[in-house]
């Protein structure tokens, strides 16, 4: 679905990128879809690009079916037991810069990810992550965006994802899968 164009079936919320400014795309108007990945959707407007949720898929014209997350790792009722750090680890995988075809993870943003036993036998999670430029207005909206996927995932009683600047990111923290996307090889 990459680099196509479409129209808006209907008013659409989107975030403007870089800024993170929230605005409303009108219906009517005509997008060329440059990225799908993490289940959402990065689009390229008359006036710049915008990252448009998976929960507003329908006025793409792509059948909106819920969030990615809430299909592949449904909560069971009642405690999971505490989460395993794999799963975590491939959840935020799940996670991409709108502007960049890389995961958090192989972009090397994600410093430091810790599991704590919860009340109940359950997990908290917390992670560190940077951003590729401290100025980026995306920064929230990419934070939020791993949080919820991680408080889907069974036995996740809570998730904080904070930003930090140091170390200050840098190329060199891009994994070699990261790299190759990139064409950095």
């Amino acid at each position: 679905m990459d680099d196509t164009a479409v129209r808006l079936k209907r008013d659409c919320e989107a975030v403007q990128i870089p800024l993170g400014t929230v605005v409303t795309l009108p219906a009517g108007a005509e997008v060329d879809i440059t990225q799908t990945l993490g289940g959402n959707y990065t689009v390229r407007a008359a006036d710049g690009l915008f990252r448009i949720a998976s929960k507003d898929a329908d006025a793409l014209g792509v059948p909106a079916s819920g969030s990615l997350m809430e299909e592949v790792c449904r909560k069971p009722d009642g405690p999971a037991g505490p989460v395993e750090e794999k799963l975590v680890w491939d959840t935020l995988k799940t996670c991409f810069d709108p502007e960049i075809p890389v995961n958090i993870v192989d972009l090397g943003l994600v410093y430091d990810l810790v599991i704590e036993p919860a009340p109940g036998g359950n997990s908290n999670v917390r992670v560190k992550m940077t951003l590729t430029a401290p100025g980026c207005g995306m920064g929230t909206i990419i934070a939020s965006d791993a949080r919820q996927k991680l408080l889907y995932l069974p036995g996740v009683e809570d998730a904080e994802v904070e930003i930090v600047w140091d170390p200050p990111w840098h190329q060199s923290m891009i994994t070699a899968d990261g790299r190759k996307v990139l064409g950095l090889e």
